[in-house]
């Protein structure tokens, strides 16, 4: 196996440094997997796919900055990604016609049609990736994170 995060662990390391290792070992095989295919079979990234799927959620379209804030990015990142997508003719910048400073992204019917064949794709990549797994497994897993996810949550509020 190739060298990842988790070769980083010691034997005699605790096990929460172990688990967060494999965590995000895991985390980055799965992302680079999507990554790649992403590239091979649709010339896009993973960043434009995220972008668009933002946007099929809305069909009415979204403000930039609210674009921004849902994935997490600056006002920057999604300029330069719209700017693609938008050359593509896969979304469109729509003028917001109570605020004439803000702008509305939408994905054209072209890139409605682009972005369901890729999540179609997505879905089987991410099926073959957790393909091994039994449905116990499954369910353990999700249930597990799901319960981290809770009290990382918690102990943010805290700390905030």
């Amino acid at each position: 196996m190739q060298n990842d995060l988790e070769t980083r662990a010691l034997e005699s390391d605790n096990q929460e440094l172990k688990l967060w290792l494999r965590l995000l070992t895991c985390s980055n095989l799965i992302e680079n997997k999507i990554r790649s295919h992403l590239r091979v079979e649709f010339e896009t990234t993973l960043p434009r796919f995220d972008l668009m799927a933002q946007l099929a959620l809305e069909p009415k379209g979204m403000k930039m900055g609210d674009l921004s804030e849902r994935l997490m990015v600056s006002n920057g990142n999604i300029t330069a990604i719209t700017g693609q997508l938008e050359k593509e003719a896969l979304i469109v910048r729509i003028v917001n016609k109570e605020d004439r400073r803000s702008t509305f992204i939408r994905l054209t019917p072209k890139g409605r049609r682009q972005y369901n064949k890729i999540a179609k794709a997505q879905e089987v990549w991410l099926q073959e990736i957790f393909n091994g797994l039994s449905q116990t497994s499954h369910r353990s897993l999700h249930k597990s994170l799901a319960d981290l996810k809770k009290r990382i949550l918690l102990n943010t509020e805290d700390v905030e």
